[in-house]
């Protein structure tokens, strides 16, 4: 039961869609399922980079600690996603934290296994390539967002993202569960945790959202927007 749970999943990440039967068989042979608990590390900086992850359910934050240390967070990773994947381009060991924020399903697989995988898929090559390029691209807006946006320009970008790959409409409102502490906001957005829960409060105030630790609702988008302008 438990190797036909896993196939079911990994059969459901899109960067293994069109595989063939044999394929898929292999892929399934090769990873294993782990369940992480919530908080609990799945790999830290310096460690060797051996595996490549696949989040099937919950949410993975990617961090990094200053010298002084004072928490980073570099992103959030979401069910369907890769992480871990600069193991592919022989990263020879992790830059960053990646801890669970929720309870979370994971696939794993070695990074030569992989490769070789690969070199007998082809066309995963290009899906992979494209993957790495978008998440660096999503890095690079991050980093334009902390330059050129203040606080709360970079708070209500960070709503409209997390709307945007998280969010399911219903009516005229966007509804996101679950959503996140201030902390961990205020580390995505380099802000302090004053400077969030002043931004989100005047936002309920003025009815734009609404918000408790378990969900989001976003009542006007386009007022979001506006704020960006």
């Amino acid at each position: 039961m438990a190797e036909m749970t896993k196939f079911w999943y990994l059969e459901n990440f899109n960067i293994f869609k069109s595989l063939d039967a044999d394929s898929m068989e292999e892929l399934n042979r090769i990873t294993s399922m782990q369940n992480i608990s919530k908080n609990q590390p799945i790999y830290f900086p310096k460690e060797p980079s051996n595996s490549i992850f696949f989040l099937k359910k919950g949410r993975v934050k990617l961090t990094r600690m200053s010298s002084d240390g004072k928490e980073m967070i570099l992103g959030l990773v979401n069910k369907g996603e890769v992480f871990g994947e600069m193991a592919f381009l022989d990263e020879e060991e992790r830059k960053d934290f990646a801890t669970a924020l929720d309870e979370c399903l994971v696939c794993a697989i070695n990074k030569n296994d992989f490769k070789q995988f690969v070199k007998n898929n082809p066309e995963l090559n290009l899906r992979l390539t494209k993957l790495i390029g978008l998440k660096m691209r999503k890095y690079t807006e991050r980093i334009e967002e902390l330059v050129f946006k203040n606080a709360e320009q970079r708070v209500v970008s960070f709503l409209l993202s997390l709307a945007n790959e998280n969010g399911k409409q219903i009516g005229d409102e966007i509804f996101v569960k679950p959503f996140l502490k201030h902390q961990d906001i205020a580390a995505l957005t380099a802000c302090s945790r004053q400077t969030v829960n002043s931004v989100l409060t005047g936002l309920r105030e003025k009815k734009v959202i609404n918000f408790d630790r378990k969900k989001l609702i976003i009542h006007d988008k386009e007022e979001l927007q506006k704020r960006l302008k």
